[in-house]
């Protein structure tokens, strides 16, 4: 078993934020500055999480913040993913998508002729593009940055008669 996670000693500016936390109008800072001072009173994150029926990784977290950035655990930050997608695409490699979406999948191995964009994320890692693979929202949103609009392709119906294509140039002709 580990031991316990406690937070470290506040300075007295600290202190006063935490305890004017208490009366802040959102539970986002009220939660954290009860989780802060319930552990400078010697509290286990096992304890303050059922006290404040949260999760004791959601206090250990806490703990682990405030003793990292002081205050700035208090202020609610971005639910955004803390992985970035642009990353995965050098400025290269953007260019080098730009050239390969214009081109037959079917030169690529690819079954269909027309992309998707799992065939795109697949073929930009076998030609070298990225250096893992990549999910199709990756290459959706990559092509977004490059001010590219993706719409998925629609497929035609074509008849199944075999006559279809020389009755098709008749008519057209």
């Amino acid at each position: 078993m580990s031991k316990p996670h406690f937070v470290r000693a506040f300075s007295e500016e600290e202190r006063t934020a935490i305890e004017a936390g208490l009366r802040a109008p959102d539970a986002f800072t009220l939660r954290r500055c009860q989780i802060l001072l319930a552990s400078a009173q010697g509290e286990t994150a096992p304890v303050i999480a059922a006290q404040l029926h949260c999760s004791d990784q959601t206090v250990r977290n806490v703990i682990t913040a405030f003793n990292a950035d002081g205050l700035a655990v208090l202020k609610q930050g971005s639910h955004v993913a803390h992985h970035l997608s642009h990353t995965a695409f050098t400025p290269e490699a953007q260019e080098r998508l730009r050239v390969l979406i214009r081109l037959s999948p079917r030169t690529f191995g690819q079954q269909s002729s027309l992309w998707s964009l799992a065939s795109l994320a697949e073929v930009s890692f076998k030609q070298g593009l990225t250096t893992r693979l990549v999910s199709g929202e990756t290459v959706r949103a990559t092509l977004q940055r490059m001010g590219i609009a993706w719409k998925r392709a629609k497929q035609w119906i074509t008849s199944p008669d075999p006559a279809y294509t020389a009755k098709k140039s008749d008519e057209t002709d």
